[in-house]
């Protein structure tokens, strides 16, 4: 399944920068891009898989590797298995550029950002550029199947298996792989077990304000293990941190942030609700809903745009905030009902606090209404297309 948007991103970012990473989690469809490419390319590319010892033992001199294919562009795939290669790249994208070669030089691919982005910050500033893959999103499917992907979740193979057991165990499995496996590779030394439990407390914390003292005290560790348990997912793609916003010094506001874990059918594996009806009755349909919104829309704004949500010690409160520089802020509400998407009342006051310019209310629905004068109510496909453009 080609993601045809990150496709022509890509394909921008090649033309300008002479090295280009592409990040995210495992199986969210790097690889196929990158393949897209050098298909494309045909023998204009050359690709390494660094988790093969055949292609490591290839590379194992990099500097003579990338000499004997000056006029190629060089996908290396899971480069954090060889984070050392990125002092060599600098030496050749700079002796490139001098014999006229400016662009396309190097396509890196890595499963967490935390290795790829510090070495590369150190080494690559101003020569490389960096796209984050994400799961499948709702403007990449049919409108008939958004509660599908909300389900499922947007790893493709998820996403498309035959029925929702095949898709639930795909998850079992991508998230046992993940423990098992990966974490000894792309994060610090956590046992297992521990992580484990640590991912599906903050799957049955979807949504809500970050505890550490609660986190620690369920897991027999200290808060700064927290800390370091929720910076590694964090690092890993797996979990999001959504910061408050702080702009208004008038207010008692909410400092701690909110977490969410990312892909909402990971989320549903990790509390082991297998289908749309378990998940209907679960306590946690509201804040995966929220959850899935929230991830589509950060995901469709430019990668530069943060986000951020606002609460009071007052009770006001908006789920999302998207500042679009100084003339621009858009409060957002996401509500689960179809027939009565009615914001709280506290929503109107912080709006009101953060000086939003635009209020929308997402809701699982199909038609797009005013409720008021100052605010929309709309799906979310409607909203993620007009970010898209935006």
């Amino acid at each position: 399944m080609v993601n045809r948007y990150a496709y022509a991103r890509l394909q921008k970012l090649m033309g300008q920068f002479p090295c280009v990473a592409i990040t995210g989690p495992r199986q969210v469809g790097k690889t196929t891009l990158a393949r897209d490419v050098v298909d494309s390319l045909g023998v204009g590319a050359v690709y390494l898989d660094l988790e093969l010892d055949r292609d490591r033992a290839t590379l194992a001199d990099p500097d003579l590797y990338f000499t004997e294919h000056p006029d190629q562009l060089i996908v290396l795939d899971e480069i954090h298995q060889v984070p050392e290669v990125f002092r060599t790249l600098r030496g050749h994208i700079d002796q490139r550029r001098r014999v006229g070669r400016r662009t396309g030089q190097f396509l890196v691919l890595g499963s967490a950002s935390m290795d790829l982005l510090r070495q590369s910050s150190e080494s690559l500033a101003g020569r490389i550029a960096y796209l984050e893959l994400s799961p499948l999103l709702v403007n990449e499917i049919d409108d008939a199947d958004v509660e599908k992907l909300w389900v499922r979740g947007g790893f493709p193979d998820s996403f498309l298996s035959p029925s929702d057991a095949d898709s639930f165990e795909w998850r079992e499995q991508f998230i046992r792989t993940y423990l098992q496996r990966d974490l000894a590779v792309l994060g610090p030394r956590i046992p297992a077990e521990t992580m484990g439990r640590f991912w599906q407390m903050l799957a049955h914390n979807q949504g809500q304000l970050l505890n550490a003292a609660r986190l620690a005290t369920g897991l027999g560790v200290s808060g700064q293990t927290i800390s370091r348990y929720l910076d590694t997912l964090v690092d890993l793609l797996l979990v999001r941190r959504l910061r408050p916003w702080a702009g208004n010094a008038e207010k008692r506001l909410v400092r701690s942030p909110k977490v969410y874990v990312r892909d909402s059918g990971v989320v549903h594996a990790l509390l082991q609700i297998p289908d749309r009806e378990t998940l209907l009755g679960h306590p946690v349909v509201g804040f995966s809903w929220e959850g899935f919104v929230i991830e589509n829309i950060l995901m469709t704004v430019d990668r530069s745009q943060d986000g951020y949500f606002y609460r009071t010690a007052d009770g006001a409160e908006l789920d999302l905030i998207l500042p679009f520089g100084t003339r621009e802020i858009w409060a957002i509400e996401v509500k689960r009902s179809i027939s009565h998407p009615q914001p709280s009342k506290g929503f109107a006051y912080a709006a009101e606090d953060v000086k939003a310019t635009r209020r929308i209310v997402i809701y699982p629905g199909t038609e797009k209404f005013k409720l008021d004068k100052k605010t929309e109510v709309m799906p979310l496909r409607p909203l993620v297309e007009e970010l898209r453009k935006k």
